[in-house]
């Protein structure tokens, strides 16, 4: 017998049935129903009772089987068994109950009759507990690895019935129920038990599954009631609407090689060029799926290795690039469904393209029907009030000091890693979680127990994740955006340190794009911002990042950034793309700057794709500059003296530092087996000829493999013709005016 729940869906309007029952008359119910004690009804009614499934249900009593069923709105309800109706009595309130002469409890449904119809339904109180000890025990203890089997809104059979077990940890509350467009939205139906010491509320409801829009129902210990998203939730509804939404993946991978070989080599001794792309500006309008018929395609004709997408994670305000996260384990549906979502990162892999995700773990919104003050208390957030808002965002922070809190976190990261296949985190805003004081005056901040302005909780959280993410996910790499000189942020956690893989290297963009805004006149003041960061190039695994963190909030794009007219600013683009990808690191580079775009990033908008309009005469200048970093990534693919020894000192050597009147730099870069690349880059706009340069005396001859200023590139063409080979250990070269040429030995 095919069953449904008993009440009605909001959007696809009520599926009734009459119950397949015989047409005599019901049998009334005798004797008259055993009465709820006042207090337990009182609390069962206002939402706040522990345990309903001790109310609720059947249970055996003196005389028989207690049936207890809590139906708001319905004209009457009763039991089915063996094909028999009999009807409950109505106790006011919505509660219906009898006593039938059954000494053990049989096998029911129930018939629940509305208004305009009848529905035959399983009774969800007669159910055991859906969750198990271990589950339980593992979420105590802050250690359950695949948090969201436990926790959230989980299809599945249970006792042979189908339907969803909902989960939450809300270990403040006085009561929890269940609301969804199945109650419209009105909890009262379906309270939830306490599963004791853990915290954590469930409550197994049959007929409910894919698509059900729901939300947790919790009144607080001081009584007051409202409704919060799930925050295990696996599906959302599109903003501004908030409700969870029930969801299943039925998604059938096709990338088993890429995932059987991504961590073949380690990141840092691999190439590593990423593509920065926030998702929803890329190509606007385009859904996940849409964006896998084109992003894939373009970042491989561009040669990057990795594309890094701006947070998925399910976010309320656009605006927010998604940085400030609603739902951890929710890609945002303004795109698609996390199968789409499934389907795009499938798509890169199949291309031979890594996906890093944005993960944002340092903060969260104060959106009252999200995670903020969860169950009527500080749950998330901590309870210091210096401790639990982000001075600089008008956020929470997370509490790490609490093993729950700290276990949502770590699960999240496994649970990108495992579910959607992504190859690497970048994890938002690292310093801010290590400082007590980060942004915080005297008296706004209380240090650790040692005296100091670290935030150790938050270091062990670091520390956990980043074990955790390493040891259960091979190939995956975790990267820290951290702008401090925090000591050990890539070093192994076994040796104390943070665990990343590398690490964003800010010093090293703030220092090189404050020497390129430079007029050339005024760089040779300014020489030491570019040789700086070889004094600690090699104190960690460094990326080399221009996000759109540089390129929003008036600080222009990159080609803005740059002197002189527009020629000369394109030739400082060049110049210093490759001056970039020739320095030990790994690179990222935000969408739009790989063709120049003048203007700043704009969400709504995003890249100015017209500028590589058809008519090549027209869109030259983009089309050169693209086609630039193109040719960077597949002569970076094909030199590993640039990639292979990012993290060993003895794979650079400068050849000239110290030539901050010509503004001209020149470094050596060797790959494993010794071979040597020449990298060279004249930072004024005058072309050098005759320029002398110490290199190795055991190279005969070299050759020009890449030059900014080729006219492919929109430059001068000042290049070189056939090998050139250096008299005395001094090679001769002719330097194009703010251009980088890269030489290798002539095989």
């Amino acid at each position: 017998m095919a069953l449904r729940d008993t009440t009605r869906p909001e959007t696809a309007g009520p599926r009734r049935r009459r119950a397949a029952v015989p047409a005599a008359d019901p049998v009334r119910a005798e004797p008259p129903p055993t009465a709820l004690d006042a207090a337990d009804r009182e609390r069962l009614l206002g939402g706040t009772h522990h345990d309903p499934h001790a109310l609720l249900g059947a249970h055996p009593v003196p005389g028989g089987t207690v049936f207890r069923a809590l139906r708001p709105n319905a004209r009457s309800v009763s039991v089915v068994i063996d094909g028999m109706s009999t009807r409950l009595a109505s106790d006011g309130g919505g509660l219906f109950s009898a006593v039938l002469p059954h000494p053990e409890i049989p096998e029911y449904t129930l018939l629940v009759a509305y208004d305009d119809g009848e529905q035959e339904t399983h009774d969800p109180y007669r159910f055991l507990p859906a969750l198990g000890e271990l589950d339980l025990h593992l979420i105590r203890e802050g250690r359950h690895e695949e948090l969201w089997r436990a926790l959230g809104a989980e299809p599945m059979t249970h006792q042979g019935v189908a339907g969803t077990r909902f989960t939450v940890w809300a270990p403040n509350a006085r009561g929890v129920r269940v609301a969804g467009d199945f109650t419209y939205w009105d909890g009262t139906q379906y309270p939830m038990r306490s599963l004791g010491a853990s915290g954590v509320w469930e409550l197994f409801l049959p007929g409910i599954g894919e698509g059900s829009r729901y939300k947790f129902e919790i009144t607080s210990r001081h009584g007051h009631r409202f409704l919060k998203a799930d925050p295990m939730a696996r599906g959302t509804e599109v903003p501004p609407d908030t409700a969870s939404v029930v969801t299943v993946s039925h998604y059938t991978w096709g990338d088993a090689d890429w995932m059987a070989h991504r961590g073949d080599t380690p990141v840092h001794e691999a190439p590593f060029s990423v593509y920065e792309v926030h998702l929803p500006s890329w190509r606007p309008g385009l859904t996940y799926r849409q964006l896998a018929d084109e992003l894939p395609a373009y970042v491989a004709e561009m040669g990057f290795t990795h594309v890094e997408l701006m947070p998925v994670a399910g976010h309320p305000f656009s605006g927010s690039w998604g940085y400030q996260v609603t739902s951890y384990y929710a890609p945002t549906p303004r795109l698609g469904s996390p199968d789409d979502f499934r389907y795009l990162v499938d798509a890169l892999h199949r291309a031979g393209i890594g996906v890093i995700m944005d993960w944002v773990p340092a903060h969260f919104p104060k959106d009252d029907w999200a995670l903020a003050r969860f169950d009527g208390e500080p749950l998330y957030e901590p309870g210091d009030w210096r401790r639990a808002e982000h001075p600089d965002w008008g956020t929470y922070e997370f509490d790490y000091g609490r093993t729950e809190v700290r276990n949502f976190l770590v699960a999240n990261a496994v649970y990108w890693c495992e579910q959607f296949h992504i190859d690497g985190l970048r994890v938002d805003a690292v310093a801010s979680m290590l400082y007590l004081d980060y942004s915080r005056d005297s008296g706004q901040w209380e240090p650790n127990v040692f005296g100091g302005r670290e935030d150790l909780d938050a270091v062990a959280f670091l520390q956990e994740m980043n074990a955790t993410v390493y040891r259960r996910c091979p190939g995956v790499v975790t990267i820290a955006e951290e702008s401090t000189a925090w000591d050990g942020v890539t070093r192994p956690t076994d040796g104390g340190g943070l665990g990343f893989g590398l690490k964003w290297n800010m010093g090293w963009m703030h220092d090189s794009l404050e020497y390129v805004q430079k007029e050339p006149v005024h760089r040779k003041y300014h020489h030491h911002e570019l040789t700086f960061s070889m004094v600690y190039a090699y104190s960690e695994n460094y990326v080399l990042p221009i996000s759109h963190d540089e390129v929003v909030h008036g600080k222009q794009a990159l080609v803005s950034k740059m002197p002189g007219d527009w020629w000369q600013r394109r030739a400082d683009h060049r110049a210093y793309l490759a001056f970039m990808w020739a320095h030990p690191g790994k690179q990222l580079l935000f969408m739009g700057q790989e063709f120049a775009q003048g203007a700043e990033w704009s969400e709504a908008h995003g890249p100015e794709w017209w500028l590589l309009g058809d008519d090549y005469h027209s869109a030259g200048d983009h089309r050169g500059v693209r086609d630039l970093v193109r040719d960077l990534n597949g002569r970076y693919r094909e030199l590993p003296a640039l990639w292979q020894r990012d993290t060993d000192p003895g794979g650079f050597r400068w050849v000239l530092c110290d030539a901050a009147d010509d503004n001209v730099f020149a470094f050596l870069r060797f790959d494993a087996a010794g071979s040597p690349l020449l990298a060279v880059t004249n930072f004024s706009p005058v072309v050098r000829h005759d320029y002398r340069l110490w290199v190795p005396e055991e190279v005969p001859a070299w050759q020009e493999v890449l030059n900014t200023d080729d006219v492919r590139y929109g430059g001068g063409g000042v290049t070189a013709e056939g090998p050139l080979k250096p008299a005395d250990g001094m090679l001769s070269l002719t330097l194009p005016p703010l251009a980088t040429v890269w030489l290798t030995p002539v095989t």
